[in-house]
């Protein structure tokens, strides 16, 4: 089964806690602080793999969780850190934020990485908070919690040339006798439910990959039947294929199904209606086809259109369409990035730009965010060392300077999680 669109969540690794410890040996008993960081935590990272051609994986397993880190250990050990989890998609995988569903990044090339959710800190351990006049601190400072987030996985094919008509026009034939590939083919619309891809080698040297996608119908730019399902395959093809049945044995007309898909191209994206067309007239082989061809070439007369008599059954004027189409490819530069990534967002997640937020409830201000939470794992209120650090890290980090910006007297009441304190400076 092809599946090209998913939703998962990440949970990054937490960075595994600093450890308390003193120094206890036997003619020591009173040793200063040994107590060793915690270990990072495991980040998240999305790798583009060419061997997958599905999102097939992440309809079954939608979480995915990388490992914490240890904590610390005494005579200064340090915790060891949690593997990064590697995810593989495949090449042409586009990866969304859930939430503002801005891209987060864009995976086009083998082996391409992305870091979507990042481990946590380890916390430091008491012997890191000693010093001349704190020779022995009694607490530490916890890890920092991984990253979560939802995203949303989007593939998009990676395909030179794409084939494009209305249902039953012979696409999948015209893939499976110039590759290797063996979509399904049978006389009814709908055939090809699901993107085929197939490589077209025209000798050792010149070869190309084709994409065969599901039929077009009218509406398709509005999500009409495979709607966008169709057209988001075709956004990175350089060059179009556009096949019409010149037969005309299903009592439709050649030159209406021509304006009927360039207009739902256009219609979806004008960028995708301006790339190259080289237009294939299959069926060639059944009597009557002729008229129809003669046809659409005064049609289309004068527009640059490359037009090429085929027919897929009898393989007769494949071989010199296919050689225009490797020239056409040979001319073009390669394309810039369809996707806009909003690598702002990306980086922003992991800045501590803004880790503290401060609101007035009933005339208290209420301090929050993550800075509060690790702030208040590593204090004892009990200890006089651990007060004085509190108090030196919540100014060193701004708090106290947004606490008077917003007019605090002393005396005013502050509260930071489950702890409430009078303030004065």
């Amino acid at each position: 089964m092809f599946i090209d669109k998913a939703k998962i969540y990440l949970k990054a690794g937490d960075g595994g806690d600093g450890k308390i410890s003193f120094r206890r040996e036997k003619y020591i008993p009173n040793g200063g602080p040994d107590g060793g960081d915690g270990g990072s935590g495991g980040s998240i990272i999305f790798v583009a793999d060419s061997s997958m051609r599905t999102l097939m994986d992440f309809r079954y397993k939608r979480k995915h969780a990388a490992a914490n880190g240890q904590t610390g250990g005494a005579n200064n050990c340090y915790g060891k850190s949690g593997e990064n989890l590697y995810i593989k998609v495949p090449v042409g995988t586009i990866i969304y934020d859930e939430q503002s569903k801005r891209a987060l990044g864009d995976l086009r090339h083998e082996g391409q990485e992305l870091l979507a959710a990042k481990g946590g800190r380890g916390g430091k351990g008491n012997a890191q908070f000693a010093t001349s006049t704190r020779q022995a601190p009694r607490f530490a400072q916890p890890g920092e919690k991984g990253e979560e987030i939802w995203v949303e996985l989007e593939l998009k094919l990676i395909a030179d040339v794409g084939l494009v008509g209305f249902p039953n026009v012979g696409k999948s034939t015209l893939l499976s006798v110039v590759s290797a590939a063996r979509p399904k083919i049978a006389n009814y619309h709908f055939t090809t439910l699901s993107p085929n891809l197939g490589v077209v080698e025209l000798d050792p040297s010149r070869s190309f990959v084709m994409a065969d996608i599901p039929g077009l119908i009218e509406g398709a730019h509005e999500g009409v039947g495979l709607g966008h399902d169709f057209l988001r395959h075709i956004e990175r093809t350089k060059v179009i294929i556009h096949v019409l049945d010149a037969s005309g044995i299903e009592g439709r007309d050649p030159i209406e199904d021509f304006r009927k898909i360039n207009n739902e191209l256009k219609l979806y994206s004008p960028r995708l209606a301006s790339k190259p067309q080289v237009i294939a007239c299959n069926k060639m082989d059944i009597p009557g086809s002729d008229k129809n061809f003669e046809r659409v070439k005064l049609f289309l007369s004068g527009e640059g259109y490359d037009i090429f008599p085929v027919s897929g059954a009898t393989k007769m004027g494949i071989r010199p369409m296919l050689d225009r189409v490797y020239n056409i490819l040979e001319t073009m530069e390669d394309e810039e990035e369809i996707v806009e990534v909003d690598k702002d967002l990306l980086y922003h997640k992991y800045t501590d730009a803004k880790e503290f937020t401060i609101k007035m409830e009933n005339e208290i201000y209420v301090i929050e965010g993550p800075l509060a939470e690790r702030l208040l794992a590593s204090v004892n209120m009990d200890d006089s060392d651990s007060v004085k650090y509190f108090q030196r890290v919540i100014r060193k980090r701004g708090i106290v300077d947004e606490l008077k910006s917003m007019g605090i007297n002393d005396g005013d009441t502050v509260k930071m999680g489950n702890i409430e304190f009078e303030y004065y400076d």
